[in-house]
């Protein structure tokens, strides 16, 4: 087993302009509202959110970036199965336009690898921007033989091993495994307000 040791991409400071901490239920509305701003309308009928849809993110592995008050970033990471490999499946990321040139991506990225790590995780696999993502690690060197349950560009396809052979010999489908999501029950309250709008 060989260490992941997660490369350093963003500059140090002293005081970070923003915080990352895990996601709570009141990020919800903004998450939503900051996919919708990054990833147009059609964001549903994409491969990996069809994927994702109706299962809970890993636990501890559904991330918010806060901003003075405000949702400036998220990324989630979900259970799937690579080819018959445990694995995990990142995305989506997301970053406020007004908050691009802070680092934000990059800390999420550098936060949700480690953590992942050091829960044991072997792998994470993510559909994205290989140049981008190739300064954490990530390549499609171990994705050749794995396949997305609908239309995908392969070069798009990376992976990143966090224990060393994790995805050796990975091939065929890339399933859902995780914990189907559980619909939030509103409480009485919120039922009444809802009914009196």
């Amino acid at each position: 087993m060989t260490a992941f040791r997660i490369p350093s991409t963003a500059p140090a400071r002293t005081s970070a302009p923003f915080v990352i901490r895990s996601e709570c239920a009141s990020d919800v509305a903004a998450r939503e509202t900051l996919l919708d701003a990054c990833f147009g309308d059609n964001r549903h009928e994409r491969t990996c959110q069809r994927l994702r849809d109706g299962r809970a993110p890993a636990a501890g592995l559904a991330l918010s970036a806060v901003r003075g008050g405000a949702l400036v970033g998220t990324l989630r990471l979900w259970h799937v199965s690579a080819g018959g490999r445990d694995a995990l499946m990142l995305g989506p990321l997301a970053v406020a336009r007004e908050a691009r040139s802070l680092g934000v991506g990059a800390a999420l990225m550098n936060a949700a690898l480690m953590i992942a790590a050091s829960r044991g995780h072997g792998a994470v696999i993510l559909l994205g921007d290989a140049p981008y993502y190739a300064r954490f690690g990530f390549s499609v060197a171990q994705t050749a033989e794995l396949e997305l349950p609908g239309p995908f560009a392969r070069e798009r396809l990376l992976g990143l091993e966090l224990v060393e052979g994790a995805l050796d010999g990975a091939a065929g489908p890339i399933l859902a495994t995780g914990a189907r999501e559980r619909k939030a029950r509103r409480s009485r309250k919120e039922r009444l307000v809802s009914c009196a709008a």
